[in-house]
């Protein structure tokens, strides 16, 4: 877990001078980072010296101290991307009068009746009065979780949950921001965009991995948090939100994700907060989406290749974030999901900033070098009984005289099947390209794809001569996403496997052990 971290710090410290929130053993929440990266601002090599920080750490580490008994399993507010000086932050949800009086008394029986445990334990009140959701314990530990959001300026607050409290065994263990009785949030604008929870996602495997046509079922007893987002938030968006019942899971977290967007990009310094239950699955899932699609656009992480976006949302969004390893199944099924969906991001419909068409393209002849490096470090996996080997663009000399040609074309298809078997071995070096299949990377992950002569997509014919070039003109965000795709798709099959009945914690660790080798941040025999 330490490597991992530091290998997370490395990548964030390429774009951005930040502060550390200490958590030393988990003391403050123990599924949370050991260091919690706190962005202050983006920078380059030229301004990195001129900024001074104006982040308080003493003031910020004392807030999240204060404020962790407010939510559920002691998972605080805490800010997690940085964009336009506004942070996006993730938590837990408000935790319940049973929670909240259970840890309570916990933490002072086990710390010795001691009032160094948090200043929010001066009294424990009794069982009526936490009941009645109107005891100084209440008034203390949400009063601390605002003073965090609004020294974060956070102002929207994203609730996910399908419920408006969670009860389990006849108790409330957890409550959210849209039913506090005492309106204590009234001053946030919450927004209830409902979604459903990991154990959904057992439908999308069983389903072959196939999200479109699959809806949830609004009519189970324990589902009643309607939709509510006010009007003024859903402008502009062309969504008629009155159908989302109705909406498959590629419909639905396609416009969430656009309403994320969108108000992210309002025309104020206000933040905001997305947050499930635990805040283990439906939480990063959006949050890695969110980071990825800035990244997309060139908006956020910006010296970061897709290997290394790639390893930075896996490592911290989820992995370092607490993934709820003892209900492993259905975590690997919603994360999969995460990276899977990323076929359906890929249009200007979901870019940030609108960009000129001529300033969104991208040639793949001029595609990054270091892409060689992974290259030379990736292996074929077996998916469906059939060789994958995933390529990067670079140059090669075919056999029987010098001719210069692209070996992936990165727009509309990402992954191969490469049906000579001697070149899946060999190195990524190797001037034998074999012969190949072309894998569709907008459709299922293993359907192939068959290009007609009149295809729209806007390749160039590459002339026979010495010299020949082929240049696809392909729009930059498309390809950055299938280009992570693509990566991810090798690693996960190779490592975790598609059809696995069960997967594990080492799965995994040899997850992200691929990608740290891919970034040159590991040798070929380390384990992370």
């Amino acid at each position: 877990r330490y490597k991992i971290q530091s290998h997370c710090l490395d990548l964030f410290k390429r774009d951005y001078v930040y502060s550390l929130i200490q958590n030393p053993n988990g003391e403050v929440c123990g599924h949370y980072p050991r260091q919690i990266v706190f962005m202050e601002y983006a920078s380059t090599e030229s301004d990195k010296e001129r900024f001074e920080s104006t982040v308080q750490t003493s003031k910020l580490q004392e807030l999240v101290t204060r404020s962790k008994m407010a939510r559920c399993r002691g998972r605080f507010v805490c800010p997690v991307i940085l964009y336009n000086g506004k942070h996006i932050c993730r938590s837990a949800t408000l935790a319940g009068w049973g929670e909240l009086y259970g840890r309570s008394g916990y933490n002072y029986l086990f710390s010795g009746g001691s009032e160094e445990t948090g200043a929010e334990l001066d009294e424990v009140p009794d069982d009526y009065a936490v009941r009645n959701g109107d005891s100084q314990l209440f008034d203390k530990v949400r009063g601390h979780d605002i003073k965090l959001l609004r020294y974060l300026s956070v102002h929207y607050i994203f609730d996910l949950m399908v419920e408006k409290k969670k009860v389990k065994f006849g108790l409330n263990v957890t409550s959210s921001e849209k039913v506090d009785k005492a309106q204590r949030y009234a001053d946030f604008i919450l927004l209830s965009i409902p979604y459903p929870g990991c154990e959904f996602f057992k439908d999308y495997k069983d389903r072959d991995y196939t999200a479109e046509g699959l809806v949830f079922n609004w009519k189970q007893d324990f589902v009643d948090a309607p939709l509510n987002i006010p009007p003024t938030l859903t402008e502009n968006l062309s969504i008629d939100w009155r159908d989302y019942q109705s909406w498959d899971l590629v419909q639905q977290t396609q416009n969430y994700l656009k309403l994320l967007i969108h108000t992210i990009n309002r025309n104020d310094d206000s933040g905001l907060l997305v947050h499930c239950i635990s805040g283990w699955d439906r939480t990063p899932l959006f949050v890695s989406l969110l980071r990825l699609s800035l990244w997309a656009d060139g908006l956020v992480h910006v010296s970061l290749q897709p290997v290394e976006i790639l390893y930075l949302t896996i490592a911290y969004d989820w992995f370092l974030f607490g993934l709820n390893l003892k209900a492993c199944i259905s975590f690997f099924q919603i994360f999969f999901f995460c990276f899977n969906f990323l076929k359906h991001i890929t249009s200007e419909e979901f870019c940030a900033v609108k960009k000129p068409r001529s300033a969104s393209r991208l040639r793949l002849g001029d595609a990054a070098p270091d892409c060689s490096k992974l290259l030379s470090k990736t292996n074929c996996v077996q998916i469906h009984n059939k060789k994958m080997f995933l390529v990067c663009v670079g140059w090669g000399e075919r056999r029987g005289g010098p001719r210069r040609g692209l070996v992936m074309l990165t727009l509309y298809f990402t992954v191969f099947l490469c049906s000579s078997t001697e070149y899946c071995h060999s190195s990524a070096s190797s001037t034998d390209f074999g012969s190949w299949q072309i894998v569709s990377g907008c459709g299922s992950i293993h359907d192939q794809a068959v290009v007609p002569n009149d295809s729209p997509l806007p390749f160039y014919t590459q002339d026979d001569g010495s010299n020949g070039r082929l240049f696809p003109i392909i729009p930059e965000r498309r390809a950055k996403l299938e280009e992570v795709r693509a990566i991810f798709l090798a690693a996960y099959s190779s490592t975790v496997g598609l059809k696995s009945v069960s997967s594990s914690p080492s799965a995994f660790g040899g997850l992200l052990e691929q990608f740290a080798r891919g970034v040159g941040l590991r040798g070929t025999n380390s384990i992370v």
